[in-house]
């Protein structure tokens, strides 16, 4: 399969974030509406300075947290499900895959403590994870573990 029949792309985009970096993960970056303005820092277990600033992987697992969580709370709404006491907790991963280069593994950890039946719990889950738009883009490319608790 070609890499354009694999890719999915929106009928009508509705938003563009544009963020810009300088110096890589050890600079800077900015979006272009100056909401968001963070220094990087590489963590030490990458042989970097275990600075104040924050690195990729961290604004990733941010974003997909809250992505994630929006969609299960839409499919929630529409199923009569109380959510509004959830959490997610996203764990990104960097480490290598072999010949210099790099991968991400991904885990979402969700509590519901308002769902207590372990069948719903896990069908809610599924389908967030078939509406959220990170797990569309990374679907077929990281693994991304769902644990519900």
């Amino acid at each position: 399969m070609s890499q354009e029949a694999a890719t999915q792309s929106p009928v009508r985009v509705l938003y563009t974030a544009e963020a810009t970096v300088t110096g890589g993960r050890k600079g800077h970056g900015t979006t272009s509406d100056g909401h968001l303005e963070v220094d990087f820092s590489s963590p030490s277990e990458l042989n970097g300075d275990g600075g104040p600033g924050t690195n990729p992987e961290q604004l990733f697992a941010l974003g997909y947290a809250a992505c994630y969580q929006n969609a299960m709370m839409g499919i929630a709404r529409r199923k009569h499900l109380e959510v509004g006491d959830s959490t997610v907790t996203a764990r990104v991963g960097l480490g290598t895959i072999g010949d210099g280069r790099f991968g991400l593994t991904v885990e979402l950890q969700v509590t519901l403590p308002s769902i207590t039946d372990p069948t719903v719990a896990k069908e809610l889950l599924d389908d967030a994870d078939q509406r959220c738009p990170y797990s569309n883009a990374v679907r077929g490319n990281i693994t991304v573990k769902l644990t519900a608790k």
